[in-house]
């Protein structure tokens, strides 16, 4: 297995990963979750949610048109969508639409939640290689179910998270926090200065984190952890950046409290492509579900997007 096969298997099974992992505790305070599982570690369910369904229908879009047009992706999430799987009220509201016959440019709500953000990763690391295309095909795909300036900016940041964290692991570099700030705000801020302006507390952090629960502390007091794009996908850039291994990022990620699932689903994408799969410890994805797009059907799907690059 190649690198780079490695990353976009990372990419796509340290997204459930950490969706699974955050699920049975989403809503919950850090307090509570701390005083009720200890250091929370290991996975309680199988099941994962809308983050982890969503992100399977942009992999798909990418398998089937490289170039990602809205109205294939927008297709996809209409194929995929299963309201159980707890999709918030405007992105449901979105698709409802969609499957109705409304066109993508119509049903796109005012939403700033992270809803385009969790789902974005494989964008990240399919262009990883070029920042401008990678811009422009996170953009469209925000803007099917929202556009809101933070929801957009955030779902920009977490790709272009994905992206520089795939470049380093490929030259096997360190993670470089200012990089990755500078080339954010570069993008970004021009959409959203509040969103940036979240941001911006990371740099006050220390880095790396003294220990995993003083993480999750010092993250839940920067950051309301809640399903706004500015309160949570800079959780998830600080798990990854301000940590060591595949693991400890998403165990500092899933202790933060509130939208546990979503925070951990980006954080495992992000670790996921730069440690890749094989540092994903085997209990977390013997725990996915392995239903018709379970487990094995995203591993397949990562592999099928490689291949896609390779050519």
């Amino acid at each position: 297995m190649t690198n780079l096969e490695n990353i976009f298997y990372g990419v796509a099974i340290g997204c459930a990963v950490g969706d699974v992992l955050g699920r049975p505790v989403e809503g919950m305070s850090r307090e509570f979750i701390i005083e009720r599982y200890g250091l929370l570690s290991d996975i309680m369910t199988n099941r994962y949610s809308d983050d982890t369904e969503m992100t399977i229908a942009v992999m798909e879009a990418l398998c089937e048109d490289p170039e990602l047009s809205p109205e294939v992706l927008a297709s996809k999430f209409v194929q995929n969508f299963n309201p159980w799987r707890g999709y918030g009220p405007r992105t449901a509201l979105a698709i409802r639409r969609l499957k109705e016959g409304a066109r993508w440019e119509e049903v796109g709500t005012d939403s700033w939640g992270n809803g385009a953000a969790m789902r974005v990763s494989p964008i990240g690391c399919f262009f990883y290689d070029d920042l401008e295309k990678l811009v422009e095909k996170a953009f469209l795909s925000a803007i099917i179910t929202h556009k809101h300036p933070e929801a957009i900016a955030g779902a920009l940041a977490q790709a272009l998270a994905v992206a520089l964290a795939t470049r380093w692991s490929l030259a096997r570099a360190p993670k470089a926090s200012q990089e990755l700030f500078s080339q954010i705000f570069c993008y970004v801020k021009p959409i959203s200065e509040t969103f940036t302006n979240a941001l911006e507390k990371l740099v006050t952090l220390p880095s790396p984190f003294p220990d995993l629960s003083e993480g999750s502390f010092l993250l839940s007091q920067a950051f309301p952890c809640d399903v706004s794009a500015k309160g949570s996908v800079p959780v998830a850039i600080g798990a990854f950046l301000f940590t060591d291994s595949f693991e400890e990022a998403l165990i500092t990620a899933i202790n933060v409290g509130g939208d546990t699932d979503t925070i951990g689903a980006m954080t495992g994408a992000l670790a996921g492509a730069y440690y890749g799969l094989d540092a994903i410890p085997a209990r977390w994805i013997q725990g996915i579900e392995d239903g018709p797009k379970g487990k094995s059907y995203i591993l397949n799907l990562a592999r099928r997007l490689y291949e896609k690059k390779r050519r």
